[in-house]
């Protein structure tokens, strides 16, 4: 499996109302937090990248920067502009 298939699938099992950091991801599959920027930048729409935001909670700012609201919509604990990663993060598996 390719870096962006396990990105992908990193990506994938993060629930709604949950985010993993970049870091966080990489940690998981051996792999940088720049390292999973750019594969994140090669996946589709319909995987919600919303859910992968900076280790001290500031989303992404890509995509019009339309993650803050999509976090919100739904239901992600944030601490003003940057989601409570305390109460957020998704635990690995």
């Amino acid at each position: 499996m390719g870096l962006v298939e396990e990105v992908r699938e990193q990506v994938l099992a993060i629930p709604a109302g949950c985010v993993a950091s970049y870091g966080d991801i990489g940690e998981r599959i051996s792999a940088g937090p720049r390292q999973v920027g750019g594969a994140m930048g090669q996946l589709d729409d319909g995987v919600p990248w919303w859910r992968v935001v900076h280790g001290d909670g500031t989303p992404a700012s890509c995509h019009g920067g339309r993650a803050p609201e999509l976090l919100r919509a739904e239901g992600t604990p944030m601490r003003g502009t940057r989601v409570d990663m305390q109460r957020a993060r998704h635990p690995a598996k």
